[in-house]
């Protein structure tokens, strides 16, 4: 499976050997919200979820470090999001996270959508002890890019999203709360107007109590056309 490190504040490293990977899906904290949105996307044409919230899993090469991310058509968007990371002596870390997501697959299974891009994960991350008692004050922001202009997509905090010890407690009821676990929030909404199929994007988790932020960025690049 993939490894990936991770920079704490202090410096020190840790190295995750990623054995599965779960996308939560409609994980707004208002679950009134949430139906709203489950009935705009089904006007789409995107199926509704049996439950809410949803849980997705996804093969675990798909949690990547990268700062490049292949697509197959035009159709395809990130979602700014935080990460629980389960590190190899079970201490929980939170990072910065996108959802790369195939659109055009999205209407005919959510699931199919989520597996057909890669989770990005930032390379630094916090203890989730470290910044627990003040989660809701942490901000989530994404930006897009078209041609070198760059547009504010997402803001928001996460007081917006279920709590990472709400998802903690959901993976050890599952047995899933082990080292090489990684669970992506979901996301908050997207600003309207803004063209989300963009040639990159940025996310950046930040913690306006120290100042510190947890930054990711990447390009997406069109794959070549198939031959035959």
């Amino acid at each position: 499976m993939a490894v990936l490190t991770f920079e704490l504040p202090d410096g020190s490293t840790r190295d995750v050997d990623v054995q599965r990977v779960l996308n939560a899906g409609y994980a707004g904290r208002s679950q009134d919200d949430v139906a709203a949105h489950v009935a705009e996307l089904a006007e789409l044409g995107v199926p509704a979820p049996a439950v809410t919230p949803a849980l997705y899993p996804v093969s675990p090469y798909l949690a990547q470090q990268t700062d490049r991310v292949a697509a197959q058509h035009a159709r395809t968007s990130g979602e700014a999001e935080w990460a629980l990371i389960v590190a190899a002596d079970g201490e929980l870390l939170l990072t910065a996270a996108c959802d790369h997501t195939d659109r055009d697959l999205e209407v005919h299974g959510v699931a199919w959508s989520k597996n057909a891009g890669p989770d990005v994960l930032a390379r630094r991350a916090w203890r989730l002890a470290d910044v627990e008692q003040r989660l809701d004050e942490l901000t989530l922001r994404a930006w897009v890019s078209h041609d070198g202009e760059e547009s504010e997509i997402q803001h928001g905090t996460l007081a917006e999203l279920l709590t990472p010890a709400y998802w903690a407690d959901v993976l050890r009821s599952r047995g899933d709360l082990v080292p090489g676990t990684v669970l992506v929030s979901g996301t908050i909404p997207m600003a309207e107007g803004v063209d989300q199929f963009a040639d990159g994007w940025r996310v950046e988790l930040g913690d306006p109590v120290t100042g510190d932020s947890i930054r990711l960025s990447y390009d997406v690049v069109p794959m070549p056309e198939p031959i035959g």
